[in-house]
Parts: C-alpha cells; structure tokens; sequence
C-alpha cells in the first residue's frame, strides 16, 4: 500500500530565496569574454565582490571602482553586475533604479543575461513600473540569441498569464526549449508540467526525468520535486530513502518546501530514524524564512520535546538560517 503524506511542489517558488513574485529565476550572468582592454587589467571578466560573495565567480574579483569603471567603459558583463548588486541591495548606494538603468546599458549592446535581467525587472515592478510588454520585448530579444533562460522566464509568463493569454502548452513547449539547452530552472517546471498534466500528457516518469536532470546539477526546486516522487512512488519506485537524501539536499540549500518535508521525515522516521528535534530545527528554520505551511506539523512536534530540547532546537535553527548556502549562486547563472 502506498504511504500517505502532506506533499505540495512549488515550480512556482523558485524565486523563494527573494520572498518575491513573478519570473522564477532573478539574475543571469553569463558572457562570452570582453575583450583585449579587460582581459590587460583584470585577467578577463571583472567580478563584483560584493556579488561574487553570494556564489560562484566566472572572473576575477574586483573592487566597486574597477568594476565601475569597465562598466562606464562599456563593459556589458561588468554593467550586469552592478546592476545585480543594485537590485539585491547588497550596499547602501546601490539602488532597483540603478539596476534598471545598469540592465538597460548592458541590454541595449545586446547582452542576453541583462536582455533577461530587465525583462524581469519590468515584470515585477522594480525600479519602475510593471510594463509586461517591454518584459516580453526584452525577452524576445533574448529568445532571438537562443539564450535558455529567456526561454525559461517566457515560459513562467504563459504559465501565469502574464503579459500574455495563459497558455500551458505553449508554457510547456518554451520550459523545453530552456530545459533542452540545460536550463535547470526550465527542466524543473517542464517535469512540474508532466507531473500535472499542463500543456502535455501526464507523465511521472516523464516529470522524474526532468526533475532528475535538473537535481543532477545542483538544483533545489529539481531535488525537492523528485523527492515528492520517490516519496509517494509515482513516476519512480517508493523510496523512503532517496526521498530523505533529496530533501536534505534541497534543504541545504535553503528550500523551504524540502526544510518542512525534511522535519516531517525526521519526526516520523521515514527514511532515517526518528529524531524530533531534528525535525523541529528544518521547520522552525523554514518557518523563520517565511514558509508558514509546517506550523500545525511544528506545535505537534514541540509537545514531544523537552524545554531544554526546544531552546537547543531554536538556537541551532537561527544558525542554520544564518549560514552562508549555495542557492544563491545556482540562480546567478553566469
């Protein structure tokens, strides 16, 4: 008999890390190199420390002066850069209207990652107001380079109906577009859209293979779905197991979904031994960021702890959340 739980995948969190809705993923970085000029004084692309501090680097780091001063130069990777410390706000003088204007820079001169990135500021209101219409010009304009990710975020705008009539086949036919040119973002809501039926015939196994993908690569949204399959059995076989492993994965990586899967797994000894106060730590940690849905499972577990227990719990959950994780990284595409 198949076991029973709470599940729920949310393709459409994958911008959960920015308590934010709109297109999933925020940030591109990726370029072909720069050229002579660069390569001379910075031994090729120039990288933000601030950034560079949130996830893996493509070039080297540089100071805010440096980087300033190839973006005024002309430098598209370099103005995309700026412009994704401006909209994270990561220092008091960046701001979302100086992302706007960095973005547009890059974007004007053709830069795909920064085509997307303005793309997405308009579809969210950042640093001006929400205008659907330039969002899809941008993206267009990204699509026309096959750059994956506009496929991808294009695809989030069918999906929702955004911009544009909903349509989930065409949704499905643009994540695969994405997901066929290793988009991890676009394999993730491509095997979403089987496991649903959207746009295309239900298919598990279909969807596992697509969240496998992903998962492969690092992604937590990609881990998190495949773990809900293995957890019921559908699309692959049950796995208390493999399911556990994946969520933890995810979890790590700051997954709220995976953190309150996690704790359900622990408290009820599905896939590991049962440990409460381990699973009070993953839900207090999701419900500090935010993700309110592991509550009721969170005052259930509490009851079998002792008050030395909880405060223990709590304080390592605080750590946990204040830990430097890599989910930030696997969205700064470069």
């Amino acid at each position: 008999m198949k076991k029973t739980t709470f599940h729920s995948k949310f393709s459409q969190k994958i911008l959960s890390v920015f308590g934010l809705a709109g297109l999933g993923i925020l940030f591109c970085q990726a370029a072909p190199a720069q050229g002579n000029a660069v390569k001379a004084s910075t031994g090729g692309q120039c990288d933000l420390a601030l950034v560079a501090r949130l996830g893996a680097t493509q070039g080297t780091i540089c100071d805010a002066k440096t980087v300033r001063d190839l973006s005024r130069q002309g430098h598209v990777y370099e103005q995309n850069e700026i412009g994704m410390a401006s909209v994270l706000a990561i220092a008091p003088d960046y701001s979302t209207e100086e992302a706007l204007q960095w973005f547009e820079r890059a974007a004007q001169r053709g830069y795909a990652p920064a085509q997307v990135n303005l793309a997405v500021m308009y579809s969210n209101g950042w640093g001006t107001t929400i205008n659907y219409g330039r969002a899809l010009h941008w993206l267009q304009l990204a699509i026309d380079q096959r750059y994956a990710r506009a496929y991808f975020d294009l695809g989030v705008l069918y999906l929702q109906g955004k911009g544009v009539r909903q349509d989930y086949a065409k949704s499905a036919d643009l994540f695969r577009k994405g997901a066929e040119a290793g988009d991890t973002s676009a394999e993730s809501n491509l095997g979403y859209m089987y496991d649903g039926g959207l746009g295309v015939a239900q298919n598990p196994a279909e969807a596992a293979a697509w969240y496998r993908k992903a998962a492969d690569q690092g992604s937590a949204m990609g881990q998190n779905n495949l773990a809900d399959l293995y957890l019921r059995g559908e699309g692959v076989p049950q796995d208390d197991g493999l399911a556990f492993a994946l969520f933890k994965q995810a979890a790590a990586q700051g997954h709220t979904g995976a953190q309150i899967k996690l704790g359900y797994m622990c408290a009820e000894g599905r896939g590991t031994t049962k440990d409460p106060e381990a699973a009070y730590i993953w839900i207090t940690a999701a419900t500090s960021a935010g993700d309110l849905r592991g509550r009721y499972l969170l005052e259930s577990v509490e009851r079998r702890l002792t008050a030395d227990q909880v405060v223990r719990a709590r304080e390592r959950a605080q750590k946990l959340q204040s830990a430097p994780t890599p989910p930030i990284s696997a969205k700064l595409a470069r």
